[in-house]
């Protein structure tokens, strides 16, 4: 047996293998459970999954937990084979099962007041032997101030601890970092209190090393990569600013859907410029009132000649003024009441200027001020008999629309799940930063435990969230479906940034929460995660949904 507070556990992958059967056995339980509330002549109820929300949405955490130490356990062993299980990176392991067992013995946090307990889910857990040991002797105090101490070691370095990733996307990681360090971290802090979009120079370049084609395949002018480093892509850029890390967000979104549904005059046409960042798209889904009900859309399409006219209103429109084309979800049948009315058109438009955003007929628009994620600007749109060639109809057939949008959504999520991993990465480096420069009562703030187990939680959480993401893109790159741990990566790695942020930010004290700091800025960045590419609430729906189904 290891010396009590020992900081490194012996065995913790033969440990971490006993516990997640455990787990899995639990979330079984807890599914069938769950199940039994909702289910209603075979299937699952809409109103009563509704009803038994805490239940549900605590189900879909339990679900995400035991996914995501799975995945942290396949890393580690990945290494272990390599011979690559360092000292940190066993840390990581111990101090991660450690942490999430004992959240699934006691509640998980969902959000800053809401636990999701076993009681809720109709399930207790007397914990084994190996799951006792590692929530006893995983996560303790020595092993944190140890991690912390091998961080402090790392600098240069883009991750705490080694990712797992082959030696090309190692070299994809790198050249971003470099990119980011050099280009958006001295400048994004500016571009944030200026509220200004960032410079089109940064776009070119990201063009020219072919951001926006990223994923695209070679014979529509894109490098055909992987969503694998698409992910790697997006968290390095995110790192030294979310906007930046999301420009490639909306050509992402825009390809999948031509790459689906498109024709394949669409795909000639469209997808090239995509690529090559000639062609800078927005997504146009959400309306006012609407939100994550995308089914109850009201903007209207109607057929003239062999044109569209498109009337309506639509919010939260990103990066819309600089925009060539618009995906834009509209109704084209008037009889229907939900989501089977919904067609996709690819809306073309002229792009505006400071002075004139929207200089094209029949559609309007005005900016909406936010707390942070700023460098693309959000609008409102209004749109008074707009003209859509009947060409750009997506896929040449009506009503098609919410089905061809369902098909981006696991990339998506994966994208936004990465983009979390990013921003929370910025945030354990600028608290760490800060933890090692600010001296208080005769030494660094990082001497002293709490701030340094804030900082070795916040790593040990990051790899978790990062580890599970790779995963779904793996999924995705194999032809697998991958909804759920797409949406389980968002979910959770939404969660991670936020408490990365706030913790960093606390670190900080008083300064964090002035201006001139970074810190104050990333916190701003962070919250939007929980809420866009589906809610923390509707994710978790959607999570327990696909569960109990």
């Amino acid at each position: 047996m290891p010396t009590p507070n020992a900081p490194l556990l012996p065995n913790a992958l033969t440990f971490a293998a006993d516990a997640l059967a455990e787990i899995a056995a639990l979330v079984a339980a807890a599914t069938a459970s769950v199940k039994a509330q909702v289910t209603s002549g075979g299937k699952v109820s809409a109103r009563a999954l509704d009803a038994e929300q805490s239940a549900a949405h605590g189900l879909a955490w339990l679900a995400t937990y035991g996914q995501a130490l799975a995945q942290l356990h396949a890393w580690a062993a990945r290494l272990g084979a390599d011979g690559k299980l360092g000292e940190m990176e066993a840390l990581i392991l111990q101090i991660g099962f450690g942490e999430y067992l004992a959240q699934i013995a006691g509640g998980i946090p969902m959000s800053q007041n809401e636990v999701a307990r076993l009681a809720d889910l109709g399930q207790t857990w007397a914990p084994g032997a190996s799951a006792t040991h590692l929530m006893a002797e995983g996560n303790t105090a020595a092993a944190r101030a140890r991690l912390v101490a091998l961080m402090q070691d790392n600098h240069g370095r883009a991750t705490f601890g080694a990712s797992g990733l082959d030696d090309e996307l190692e070299m994809i990681r790198d050249q971003f970092r470099r990119y980011a360090n050099d280009r958006v971290v001295p400048n994004a802090h500016g571009w944030h209190l200026r509220d200004e979009l960032i410079p089109m120079e940064i776009i070119t370049e990201l063009a020219e090393m072919g951001v926006f084609g990223l994923t695209i395949p070679e014979e529509f002018g894109g490098l055909g990569l992987s969503k694998a480093s698409m992910v790697v892509v997006s968290e390095e850029l995110s790192r030294g600013y979310i906007g930046v890390g999301s420009l490639g967000t909306r050509s992402e979104i825009a390809a999948e859907l031509i790459l689906c549904g498109g024709t394949e005059a669409q795909k000639a046409q469209w997808l090239p410029g995509l690529a090559s960042g000639a062609i800078l798209p927005t997504a146009v889904f959400t309306e006012p009132n609407t939100g994550s009900d995308l089914g109850s859309l009201r903007t209207r399409a109607v057929l003239d000649g062999d044109d569209w006219l498109v009337t309506g209103n639509k919010t939260w429109i990103t990066h819309a003024a600089r925009a060539h084309v618009m995906t834009l979800l509209a109704r084209t049948d008037p009889a229907s009441t939900d989501w089977r009315g919904l067609s996709m058109f690819l809306a073309e438009k002229t792009p505006g200027t400071v002075d004139a955003p929207f200089p094209t007929q029949g559609m309007t628009g005005g900016e909406i001020e936010v707390l942070g994620y700023r460098g693309m600007k959000e609008y409102e749109l209004g749109f008074d008999g707009f003209r859509v060639k009947g060409e750009n109809l997506l896929g040449g057939v009506p009503g098609q629309g919410f089905k061809q949008l369902m098909q981006t959504f696991e990339s998506a999520r994966i994208q936004t799940a990465a983009r979390a991993i990013g921003v929370a990465q910025s945030a354990v480096e600028a608290g760490m930063k800060y933890a090692e420069e600010r001296k208080q009562f005769g030494q660094a703030l990082i001497a002293f435990p709490r701030v340094a187990g804030k900082l070795a939680i916040m790593a040990v959480e990051i790899m978790i969230a990062r580890q599970l993401t790779y995963f779904a893109a793996w999924e995705k790159d194999h032809g697998q479906r991958c909804d759920l741990e797409a949406g389980m990566a968002k979910l959770l790695g939404a969660r991670v940034a936020w408490a990365a942020a706030d913790n960093a930010l606390q670190i900080h004290g008083g300064n964090g929460f002035a201006l001139e700091y970074q810190i104050s800025r990333i916190l701003c960045d962070a919250r939007i995660l929980n809420i866009f590419e589906g809610a923390a609430e509707i994710q978790a729906q959607v999570i327990a949904r696909r569960l109990l189904e």
